[in-house]
């Protein structure tokens, strides 16, 4: 069957099903390691300093943000100017958003180091005071390497533009093998310590992508090397035309996916954070299977849409919208065994609340759905509707879910999401639909 597919598949699609198939592979390995690293580190850790170490990287993703969208531009622009085989523009925009990364973060750092001497983690992490040294010396340590990750991790957005998400999976992937060894080594060398445990886990994976990368850039990429002479910083204008519309999307995200954790352990303690990501882990997994088909197409929608090659994308997105279905019935199964197959995975010190895990997978359904309709405007650049949906969303989660969980305890905290995805599932159906029928003009077409 696979070797059918293959056959009857033009260039476009052969490249993005081979990619497919070995990132199921990779994606494999990346799963086993995140199920193998949390019982090992809840074994290093209680579950209350688990959380805290969940919740405090929760808030550093924030600053993810400070990359006002570069890396997606970069993405998008890097992709189109590879389908016109302009080579020196792609070397121009990779050079310039690694010198743009490189000062935004060095200030970033700079002001971080100041604030954090104000800052006092206990009561952010609603945690005892005896940890107040420890949290501010941990923090400093880990947003440094927090910041190189995002300048450094541009490697693998190259990857995704040149449409070979496979290797920069691998990318990824060599840098968590080398934090899984870390923690390993944590594990029967020292004792539950959240500074050697925050070292480790942002710490390797960066020296590990920063050694890749100087060997990629001297072979694989060769051509695309960056060069301090090829930093035009007037080029940022075309990067950030459609970068600052995906940092205000981002934001929308950060807000649903950092503060959950936040309010939860302000409402119901750090200990409580533990349950529910270990289950929206636990769920995703499910949708990270349908994120590996998705993966390649971005970039294959950017290239397809500038050559308007609109057949080869509305036969891709039915194909992708069928195998959704199947994705259904497979996360219905995940939630009937949840209890027992968590309880499997890390033990009876976490306790599964069904509730919870029902609400957490209806919303990551309508997610998986709604996902391939983004990655096609994503790919087009057509996400002005998502801009705004996103800043409607984001000023109204946090109320939203704070309400929720005064009414309905925990299992609130997902009501807020559910509705915003509903919400932007139907627009966007709208909006493809607009587009690959070639119909679509003013916000539907911008």
């Amino acid at each position: 069957m696979i070797k059918k597919l293959l056959a009857n598949s033009n260039r476009r699609s052969l490249k993005a099903y081979k990619n497919i198939i070995a990132l199921f592979t990779l994606k494999g390995v990346n799963i086993a390691i995140g199920f193998v690293m949390v019982p090992l580190t809840l074994s290093y850790l209680d579950p209350t300093r688990y959380g805290i170490w969940i919740t405090l990287s929760a808030i550093f993703n924030w600053f993810s943000l400070f990359d006002i969208g570069l890396g997606n531009g970069l993405r998008n622009k890097l992709a189109e100017a590879l389908a016109q085989n302009d080579i020196k523009k792609a070397r121009i925009y990779i050079s310039t958003t690694y010198a743009s990364l490189i000062v935004i973060f060095l200030v970033v750092f700079g002001l971080f180091l100041v604030a954090n001497l104000f800052i006092d983690w206990t009561v952010i992490l609603n945690t005892s005071k005896d940890l107040v040294n420890e949290l501010r010396l941990l923090a400093n340590i880990v947003f440094f390497f927090f910041c190189a990750r995002f300048v450094t991790q541009l490697i693998t957005t190259i990857a995704l533009a040149r449409q070979e998400p496979a290797f920069s999976q691998m990318l990824d992937v060599s840098g968590r093998i080398v934090s899984l060894v870390g923690i390993y080594l944590l594990t029967i060398s020292t004792s539950g310590s959240l500074l050697y445990l925050g070292i480790t886990l942002t710490a390797l994976p960066v020296v590990t992508v920063i050694l890749l990368s100087v060997f990629v850039f001297r072979g694989r990429y060769k051509e695309l090397r960056p060069a301090l002479s090829l930093v035009r910083f007037m080029e940022l204008r075309y990067i950030l035309s459609l970068g600052v519309k995906f940092f205000v999307i981002q934001i929308a995200g950060i807000i649903f996916y950092q503060t959950n954790n936040i309010i939860i352990a302000q409402f119901f303690g750090p200990a409580e954070v533990t349950p529910y990501v270990i289950t929206f882990q636990y769920l995703s997994a499910i949708t990270i299977v349908f994120a590996i088909v998705l993966t390649p197409y971005w970039s294959a929608f950017t290239e397809a849409f500038t050559k308007s090659d609109f057949a080869w994308i509305k036969k891709e997105v039915n194909k992708l919208k069928y195998l959704w279905i199947a994705l259904f019935f497979i996360m219905a199964l995940a939630l009937i065994f949840a209890k027992f197959i968590i309880g499997l995975w890390v033990g009876s010190e976490v306790v599964v609340n069904f509730e919870l895990a029902l609400f957490i997978a209806v919303y990551l359904a309508i997610t998986a759905y709604n996902s391939i309709n983004c990655s096609f405007l994503n790919g087009t650049g057509k996400i002005k509707i998502q801009l705004y949906i996103a800043v409607a969303f984001s000023l109204l989660h946090i109320p939203l879910a704070i309400y929720f969980c005064h009414e309905f305890g925990i299992s609130g905290i997902m009501f807020a999401a559910i509705i915003n995805t509903l919400v932007t599932t139907f627009v966007y159906e709208i909006q493809y639909r607009k587009i690959i029928s070639q119909k679509a003009f003013g916000i539907w077409n911008a």
